[in-house]
Parts: C-alpha cells; structure tokens; sequence
C-alpha cells in the first residue's frame, strides 16, 4: 500500500468515477483500476463497487475512513516540515462574525499579509455563538469572538472590549436622546439579533432581569442586516458599539446609551487546545495578541 494509492480512492469516492478520478490525479484510467486492484488484493476485500455510479462496499467505507485519517497524518507531517524552513507559511481559515470581518479584520489582515505573504487566510463569517463550535470542531483554525462561554476544549485570549449601545435612524422619535433606560425600550419596536446570537442572549439575560417583554419586529442573523434595517427606520436595536462608528460617523445612525446595558465584554481569539499550531497559525496568534487594544478599536 502508498499514499498514491490512498490518495486515488478518496478521490474515487469524491468523483464515482475512475474516468473522472483519473482526469483529477492525472493517471490513466487503466492506472487507477491498477491502484484499486492492487489494494483490493493486498487487502483481500472488495472496496469498490464498479457499477455505475461507481461507490465504496460497505468494507470501502471502513477503509475510507482510515485513509482519510492516514492522508491527514501525512499532511500533518508535510507541514510539520516545512515549518523547519523557519519561514511563516501555510493557510489560516478564521472564523469570525460578520461585523468583525468588515470593522477589525481589513486592518489587521493588512498589516499581516504585507508581512507575510507566504501566509493565507480563508474567512468564513457566522453567527457569533457558531464560531467556538467550528473551532471545536475543526471547521475553522482560528475563531475572533465574544469570549463569554467557557470551554476546556479550547484556548482563549482577550484582545479587546467591546460594549452593547441602543441605535435608531435619525427620523426615530427617540434620535434626539443621549442617554435613556431598558424600561424605555419595552414598547418601541426593536429589531433583534437572532436568539442564536452571543449578543441577542446577553439583550435576553437584562429584559429578563428587569422582567421586560420587548416588542420584537424582526429577528436577523448578523449586527450588519440589523444596521440596514435601523437605517430605514423599520426599528430601533441593540449592537456592538464598535460595530456602529462608521454609521455614527456618517449620520445615518444615532447611538443612544442605554444605561443597564452599560458593560464591557471581551473579544479574542479562540483556537483548540491540543492542536497542531503550525508555523502560519503560530505567526498569527503572536501578533494578534502582541497588538495594542487600540489597534482594533476603530476611530469615531
């Protein structure tokens, strides 16, 4: 058995096809049969059933499995390697939420790539209570979030604070106001992130303490939807303070401080405990943690 040989069956099972599988690895499609054929009797089984569309035996599916997790070794390996040429190389997939993506991730992206061009990074937006879980689960390498759950399965570091703030259109009733408080806002219609969201749960947690029942006009997955419909004045929200200053900046939002919400919390990065840190992963973190607070926070 080799890793050629590994590689062709996973590429087998990908395409149901030795024609298209042999197009893909550049072989012939004789060569291919040749390979099945060869672990096939090496391993006295019959792993592929060649009808069409071509599929794995129930015993290919076994065999499938562990060479998924053999090709995965071997690139482990690979990059293990080349981390020794000391020169920070290889792709990063972030996952982050989408106002992160837009408001902190261009700067710091910048600044990275211009370093390191060797390194390349992948983003994958997503709700924020999704990003521990694709970290967890290997979806994504590095996560940039709300820090407000703990888990031993993954490490955490701080990077900064953010803070929660109410925002309405300048056409609002309540636009001319500075400050006010959550009782005032059990009647006006809101515009809420979903209840899936870090944010919405935290809004949740404070009308619950002050026994509150919000008029919910509208449900959206990300700050950036909720914005657009406060623009329009469809409703007043409540989202990050960092996540609006372009708006403010611009007029098209009013931010009102909302005296109970009034509470930092912590974003950083997140990244599986236990993991191979390759040399990309490694350059990363160490400049995303030796970055001052203020590098992040944008200018209103």
């Amino acid at each position: 058995m080799n890793i050629n040989q590994l590689e062709t069956l996973l590429t087998i099972s990908r395409t149901m096809s030795f024609r298209k599988a042999g197009e893909l690895l550049n072989l012939t499609q004789p060569a291919v049969s040749a390979q099945i054929k060869s672990l096939e009797d090496e391993f006295k089984t019959v792993l592929i059933d060649r009808n069409q569309p071509v599929t794995l035996t129930d015993r290919g599916q076994v065999f499938l499995d562990h060479a998924e997790r053999i090709l995965a070794i071997v690139e482990e390996l690979k990059q293990k390697l080349s981390d020794l040429s000391q020169t920070p190389q290889g792709h990063i997939v972030l996952g982050t939420t989408s106002s992160i993506a837009i408001q902190i991730l261009p700067r710091v992206l910048s600044y990275f790539q211009n370093q390191f061009p060797l390194i390349k990074t992948t983003i994958h937006s997503m709700p924020s209570s999704g990003v521990m879980a694709s970290v967890e689960n290997g979806t994504v390498d590095i996560g940039i979030t709300y820090l407000s759950e703990r888990n031993p399965n993954v490490e955490t570091s701080i990077l900064y604070y953010d803070t929660y703030e109410l925002v309405v259109a300048p056409e609002h009733p309540m636009s001319h106001l500075k400050h006010t408080t959550v009782e005032s806002l059990k009647d006006i219609p809101m515009i809420m992130l979903s209840p899936d969201t870090l944010g919405r749960r935290f809004l949740d947690q404070i009308f619950r303490k002050y026994n509150l029942h919000p008029n919910i006009v509208m449900e959206l997955s990300s700050s950036e939807e909720v914005k657009r419909m406060v623009e329009i004045n469809l409703g007043a929200a409540v989202v990050s303070k960092l996540s609006i200053a372009k708006e403010v900046q611009l007029g098209t939002l009013k931010r009102i401080k909302v005296n109970e919400l009034d509470m930092s919390h912590p974003v950083g990065l997140v990244y599986k405990s236990g993991r191979y840190i390759n040399s990309a992963m490694q350059q990363f973190l160490s400049d995303l943690k030796g970055m001052p607070e203020d590098h992040f926070i944008s200018s209103e």
